[in-house]
């Protein structure tokens, strides 16, 4: 198990997610690096990050979707319908909670507009991100899987190999998950000060369930769909 990729462990079963956030890891972004990797650069036990990855992965009635088995045209339109609609109904909330607490607590808690102007780049970023996918890297998956469907060759496009734009979505998700890595540290992860107020905790709830979203809709593209897409385009050409 030590030498699987943390991305292809949380692909077979998302519940694996949950040990790794516990411990820092990056399973989205970083889903390319082995356990053993991943877990000796935050120092983590190994054998103890074993224990909890097996009774997790063991534990018996999950409700747990293998998103593997799904054709790539209805993940993609599933992340859409899902991660992409979450994102642009939080992200306007999330900004008017952050921009309250700053004007109310930001003298005593400068991190505040730190962390206030990175989630607007995040937001403005992410918004742009979404537009790509959905007006040049989903439609073209929509044509990959209609091609295998009719035995015929997909259409040439002006970005050459679907390998193009996924690697420029991969760099964006990295970018993204830099972003909130420093959210998560000016916050102490998200861990409201003595003196916050009701706002604070529900915007910091709100940051971290962002986060989380934001990890699982990355996840599902950089450890699924993508290698999927890529795969298909192969097998067609």
């Amino acid at each position: 198990m030590i030498n699987e990729k943390i991305g292809d462990i949380v692909a077979k079963n998302f519940h694996a997610a949950a040990v790794f956030s516990k411990y820092g890891m990056d399973f989205c972004c970083g889903g390319q690096k082995s356990i053993k990797e991943a877990a000796e650069k935050k120092s983590v036990d190994l054998v103890k990050l074993q224990e909890e990855l097996v009774a997790v992965l063991n534990e018996p009635n999950q409700s747990n979707i293998d998103y593997t088995a799904w054709p790539a045209d209805l993940l993609a339109s599933y992340i859409e319908k899902t991660h992409h609609r979450y994102v642009r109904e939080k992200a306007p909330v999330i900004l008017a909670y952050l921009n309250k607490l700053c004007q109310v607590h930001g003298a005593r808690h400068p991190e505040l507009l730190e962390v206030n102007k990175l989630f607007q780049e995040s937001a403005k970023e992410l918004n742009q991100h979404l537009l790509k996918e959905e007006r040049i890297l989903f439609p073209y998956i929509v044509q990959l899987i209609n091609a295998e469907i009719d035995h015929t060759e997909p259409s040439e496009t002006a970005f050459g190999t679907i390998a193009n734009p996924i690697h420029m979505m991969e760099h964006e998700h990295d970018t993204e998950g830099e972003r909130f890595e420093k959210i998560a540290k000016l916050t102490d992860n998200y861990s409201v000060p003595a003196d916050g107020c009701s706002t604070y905790s529900v915007t910091y709830d709100m940051l971290k369930e962002f986060e989380e979203d934001l990890h699982k809709h990355i996840h599902l593209e950089n450890n699924i769909l993508f290698p999927q897409s890529i795969a298909l385009e192969q097998a067609l050409n």
